[in-house]
């Protein structure tokens, strides 16, 4: 691999690189910060991405450029609409034009713009940060609103198909077996008893009710960068798991994380809530923006998108630790095990709130 500073360069047509550091608390791809001097902008982002789950990086690089041109286009008659900024990050060109260089090892590098006075929390802090991370998705998914689906590339074919996650644990129950112990026989009940969740967003695909749009893939809370002098949204990052899909997914993934204070790596997991006064506050963010291209029958599926993702994400935490712990991190040998049980609490206790919730799409529509 060549230093990441012989890289750096390679994107600087115009003066000099000062100084490169580590950035970020990023668990895929290795991030750099850059300063340069002598260039219209005095920083920007360098990445080495990670093959092994983005196999097929110049696709990846294709749909930020599509996503980042037509953002751009959509922001440019008015790029601080509503009295504030909103910006994606965009893709920057080396010297020779390329959106990319592969060092001598085979490494792939890219580098993205640098989204300065701006900020970003692990957890939600508030009801007004939790309208703001429902504004800045709503804002995003707006402004792809219009873009065609087919236009994206599927860089992680299967990601946020709930039912191939279920015949994935099938495979691995049977070929491993469950472990005896009463966390493990609730994680068997638990997924036994819901089932026919799997497929509910996938069935009204199918039958045309929910339609393809563009999707950001990982809206999570500390995607979601903010002004700190106003507190207000100001862009939506890490946009590599763009790909075509249903918005649902988007939303039920930013109310799963965001609605839960006691995060995902809590160790009482018994005592997990999901909060319907953090849902109500996201969606006070989300709808207003997003109800010009929200059809009826998108509403009618709120509630069961909150409630798949939550699922969804438990059955693949307990999956791969019936598997060994080989996809997800593990910084001990129960550690999925554990955050399995968090998300199966947490879609227990959406269950129990699906009035509330219901009733919160009703008033905000």
């Amino acid at each position: 691999m060549d230093h990441p500073v012989g890289i750096a360069e390679q994107f600087t047509p115009q003066g000099r690189v000062l100084d490169l550091r580590e950035y970020g608390r990023g668990n895929v791809n290795d991030t750099f910060l850059v300063m340069v001097t002598g260039a219209a902008q005095p920083h920007f982002i360098l990445q080495r991405l990670n093959p092994h789950v983005f196999r097929r990086p110049g696709l990846v690089m294709r749909n930020l450029r599509i996503v980042g041109d037509h953002v751009a286009r959509r922001l440019a008659p008015a790029p601080a609409s509503h009295g504030r900024r909103f910006e994606v990050p965009r893709v920057l060109l080396t010297r020779d034009g390329r959106d990319h260089v592969i060092d001598p090892g085979g490494s792939f590098w890219r580098a993205l713009s640098f989204i300065d006075a701006a900020e970003t929390f692990d957890t939600i802090q508030d009801a007004g940060h939790a309208r703001e991370v429902g504004y800045a998705l709503g804002r995003f998914h707006t402004l792809l609103s219009d873009l065609p689906p087919e236009h994206l590339s599927d860089t992680l074919p299967g990601f946020h198909i709930t039912p191939g996650y279920l015949a994935h644990y099938d495979e691995v129950l049977e070929r491993q077996g469950p472990r005896n112990s009463p966390e493990v026989q609730y994680c068997l009940r638990f997924v036994a008893q819901r089932r026919v969740l799997a497929p509910v967003l996938e069935d009204a695909k199918a039958q045309g009710k929910l339609r393809p749009r563009p999707m950001h893939g990982d809206p999570k809370v500390n995607n979601v960068m903010l002004d700190p002098a106003t507190g207000g949204a100001v862009a939506l990052v890490d946009l590599d798991t763009v790909k075509p899909g249903l918005v649902h997914y988007d939303i039920g993934d930013a109310l799963r994380s965001g609605c839960n204070p006691q995060g995902e790596e809590t160790d009482a997991w018994e005592t997990v809530r999901f909060e319907p006064d953090l849902c109500r506050a996201m969606l006070q963010g989300y709808l207003p923006v997003a109800r010009d291209f929200l059809t009826e029958t998108d509403y009618v599926y709120l509630y069961d998108a909150i409630r798949l993702i939550a699922f969804e994400l438990g059955l693949r935490f307990f999956t791969d630790y019936l598997a060994g712990n080989v996809y997800f991190k593990a910084r001990r040998p129960e550690h999925n095990l554990a955050r399995a049980l968090v998300q199966f609490k947490l879609t227990e206790s959406i269950e129990s709130q699906a009035a509330a919730i219901g009733a919160i799409s009703r008033d905000l529509r």
